[in-house]
């Protein structure tokens, strides 16, 4: 049986994005016990032009809402960047899985032809939708649960491997 596309795309954008409330619940509970406050983890970053933690989340969301969006053939949700609180972060993260998980399988698999274009300022950038998906979306989402991941680690938040693989379900089945 070989890998669908909605297999490659939703089934990782929802188990990561899962993961990525539960490294939030983590640092929440770290915060409490003494650590480092929530604002001072939402505004963590590692410098250099580097974006901020509340940032990292958003780009995680639009590239999970957005790489669906575009392999269904669909609008994504508008999800303006206006969150500033600890909660509003986790309730983007929310909504995002909402909107994924409302795409059917029919809308996504066998759209690995399918002509996907992205326009920057002086740059344009055509796909497949396989290519979009393993070239450039996937990675550009990944990185961005992994820097959150890792600037809350950073600030001393108890988080370790498991917890980025499988932290959601991990504690699910606590």
């Amino acid at each position: 049986m070989s890998l669908s596309l909605y297999d490659a795309s939703v089934s990782v954008y929802v188990n990561m994005l899962k993961n990525l409330s539960h490294f939030m619940d983590k640092a929440e509970a770290h915060a409490a016990a003494g650590g480092p406050s929530l604002q001072t983890l939402m505004d963590a970053n590692f410098g250099h032009g580097m974006a901020n933690f509340t940032r990292q989340i958003q780009f995680a969301s639009d590239g999970a809402k957005s790489g669906a969006a575009r392999l269904a053939g669909v609008e994504p949700p508008s999800m303006p960047d206006t969150e500033t609180t600890w909660p509003e972060l986790k309730a983007r993260i929310a909504k995002t899985i909402a909107f994924i998980e409302t795409l059917k399988r029919e809308q996504i698999d066998g759209q690995e032809a399918r002509a996907i274009t992205l326009t920057f300022p002086g740059r344009t950038m055509e796909f497949t939708g396989q290519s979009f998906l393993l070239t450039f979306n996937m990675p550009n989402f990944l990185f961005h649960v992994t820097t959150a991941y890792a600037l809350l680690r950073s600030q001393g938040v108890p988080l370790g491997k498991m917890d980025f693989l499988a932290g959601a379900q991990m504690a699910a089945a606590a």
